[in-house]
């Protein structure tokens, strides 16, 4: 059963809270997956700009290689899945293209 999304939940956060979740992962995540996945802006910002679309749901998956995936849905006000609509994978994954310098990175 799907809950709707808390439009007041705020999901910014600080950069010192973002390397903190970064680092551990990097340390005690699983280690077959990167550090990172990037998508490019134009195709996420369809697929919010969809109807219906408030949010964002993010799953993590496996490829047939066992390389690790993210699959990005758009997410209704009732907080059900818009799987008749865009879908997103195939992201850069980090390593190998990954920023030089970023604090995330550190």
């Amino acid at each position: 059963m799907s809950t709707p999304l808390d439009p007041a939940r705020d999901h910014r956060i600080s950069l010192a809270e973002a390397v903190d979740l970064t680092r551990r992962f990097r340390h005690d995540g699983p280690s077959r997956l990167g550090d990172a996945m990037a998508f490019n802006g134009p195709q996420v910002m369809a697929l919010l700009s969809q109807p219906g679309c408030v949010g964002l749901r993010i799953y993590q998956g496996l490829t047939a290689a066992g390389d690790p995936s993210l699959v990005l849905v758009g997410v209704d006000a009732r907080g059900d899945d818009l799987t008749d609509g865009m879908l997103l994978d195939l992201s850069f994954p980090c390593p190998p293209w990954c920023p030089d310098g970023s604090a995330l990175k550190g």
